[in-house]
């Protein structure tokens, strides 16, 4: 990234990609309230002295949910920050603005292997704002899966470049679990793909068999590093995942046979969503066509190229085309077998989520079809201004969501503040818990004769999102009872009654934490313990952390 004055222009083509965000305000899709939601409550629990939230504790009508476990932590960590440096009502925009940049540096780096630093920027400009990314932040507000793009460009290069190493293999595999774990398992998927064209084609040419086992050792080492880097996150989510009903969102609507393109469920919502996002994949499928046909012919046509050059150039198109050709199989029904028995696939729900890798393979495409004249700078200014432009307002026009009155920024504030409630993420749910039964008005806490007693119905709804006053509080009563806190049970609470742990709790349909109390005035201790499996992921992130340091001192020496 030596090119730095071309550089700024990356963030000023970002801002104008933004800019009907700024003039109109934020555009509230489909997860905008999740994620809004996620950023107060991290930034409320670090006031409050937790650097590491597990628990959300608004959701589920304020009994909470252990969201921050399973969820990554990349994006709700820029978007807390974001919330204690600017006002609440800046932050969406922000996080775009700045998710953009990253998208557009990292594709800029993928498309400089091939291409001049002015080219470069066209690519740049059209990753940004091609139809599937506008798609994922006006329509769907899936500001984790934004963030996560501006890794795929990295993925790419880590196993397309000249020579591989771990650093860059490990760095992107690293960030993509880190930030939204669809995007990781795709770009998992994409990676072991592409890095075994690649052996093959190492193998298949003079460089033989030896040269192409260890580029095997160093990619599997390199994924196997960069899993590492986020074993924090990886391994409590998926050792976790016993203690609540991950499976219980794959339902009709949202399962993986509903959603290939152009299907038709009959509700006209869901349709509508799947339609769009199939109009995105058909649009970036045909540009690839046309990219791949363009590429060839111009490679054949460059005089600067030695046969090497020519030969891993033309690998590389072909390997980026058939990379397009599986992922455009996997969008439509045929492919319903491989997501039914490839791990983890299912969960993705959504197959156009492919498109997300769909459009950093056509963007790059397009960084290999562009001519090897070299335009004059205003000429590759005006063109990626004019792309930026045109696409951005399309997409404001086709895809921007309204904002209702209780949807808006400074409404879901105050929300959060006044003790607003919503309605549980059904994937985090704990173990035993049935959302249904769980009553929407409930106090924070409440006496009771038994330990399945529902809240009074004169209880006052007193939630405060002061975790002191949730979690440490005297209780008094004068005869033996039950006190049944608005906070569902996990196997990550330690609880103690006047110091004495308690260990076993009765059973409630809605999941909530009843506690046996003696008469008289009884201290309540509650707190989230770390469990042996975040141990465990921390220290293999840090001896991953201190593996890559080394070896990326080793690498420069080297070079």
């Amino acid at each position: 990234m030596r090119d730095h004055r071309h550089l700024i222009f990356i963030p000023l083509a970002a801002l104008l990609a933004i800019l009907p965000l700024i003039l109109k305000g934020p555009s509230c899709g489909h997860d905008f309230e999740f994620h809004l939601r996620n950023w107060l409550e991290v930034s409320s629990q670090w006031k409050q002295g937790v650097l590491f939230p597990h628990w959300e504790f608004t959701a589920a009508w304020n009994s909470g949910e252990p969201r921050f476990v399973f969820y990554p932590p990349l994006s709700w960590t820029i978007g807390a920050v974001l919330g204690l440096l600017l006002p609440w009502v800046a932050v969406p925009t922000t996080f775009i603005w700045l998710a953009l940049i990253s998208c557009g540096l990292t594709m800029y780096r993928l498309a400089r292997e091939w291409t001049s630093s002015s080219k470069a920027l066209i690519a740049a400009a059209f990753y940004m704002v091609n139809p599937y990314m506008l798609f994922v932040f006006y329509e769907r507000a899936a500001y984790a899966e934004l963030l996560a793009a501006a890794w795929i460009p990295l993925l790419l290069l880590a196993v397309l470049r000249p020579r591989l190493t771990l650093p860059g293999i490990a760095v992107p595999i690293g960030l993509l679990w880190l930030t939204n774990a669809p995007a990781a398992v795709m770009g998992s998927y994409t990676f072991a793909l592409v890095g075994a064209i690649r052996i093959v084609s190492t193998y298949r040419t003079a460089q033989g068999s030896q040269t192409a086992l260890r580029e095997a050792v160093k990619i599997a080492a390199g994924a196997i590093l960069g899993i590492g880097l986020a074993a924090c996150y990886v391994l409590p989510a998926a050792i976790e995942q016993r203690w609540v009903q991950i499976s219980m969102p794959i339902i009709r609507g949202v399962r993986y046979q509903d959603n290939f393109f152009f299907g038709h469920l009959g509700e006209p919502s869901h349709d509508a969503i799947l339609r769009t996002a199939s109009l995105c994949g058909v649009a970036l499928l045909i540009l690839t066509g046309v990219f791949t046909a363009t590429a060839l012919y111009s490679g054949s046509q460059e005089p600067n190229l030695s046969p090497a050059e020519s030969g891993a150039r033309k690998r590389t198109i072909l390997a980026l085309f058939l990379l397009t050709c599986i992922i455009a199989f996997l969008l439509t029904s045929p492919s319903a077998f491989l997501w039914r028995h490839v791990p983890e696939l299912s969960n993705l729900q959504f197959p156009w989520r492919f498109c997300a890798i769909l459009g950093a393979t056509t963007t790059a495409l397009l960084a290999l079809a562009m001519p090897g004249t070299k335009p004059h700078r205003a000429v590759v200014a005006a063109i990626a201004l004019t792309l930026t432009l045109a696409l951005t307002f399309g997409g404001n026009y086709f895809f921007r969501q309204p904002c209702y009155a209780a949807a808006t920024v400074p409404s879901l504030v105050a929300s959060f503040y006044n003790g607003g409630r919503y309605d549980p993420t059904d994937e985090y749910t704990p173990i035993g818990a049935d959302p249904e039964a769980l009553q929407h008005s409930n106090p924070a806490s409440w006496i009771a004769a038994t330990p399945t007693d529902p809240a009074p119905q004169t209880a006052a709804g007193d939630y405060s999102i002061a975790l002191a006053r949730r979690l440490h509080f005297y209780v008094s009563t004068p005869v033996p009872r039950y006190i049944v806190l608005s906070l569902r049970d996990y196997s990550a609470w330690r609880i103690t009654i006047n110091g004495t742990p308690n260990d076993s709790r009765p059973h409630r349909k809605d999941g909530l934490i009843a506690l046996p109390i003696a008469s008289g005035i009884s201290k309540i201790d509650i707190t989230y313990a770390r469990t042996p499996d975040q141990t465990a992921g921390w220290i293999i992130t840090a001896l991953s952390a201190a593996s890559l340091l080394f070896v990326s001192r080793k690498h420069e020496q080297i070079t």
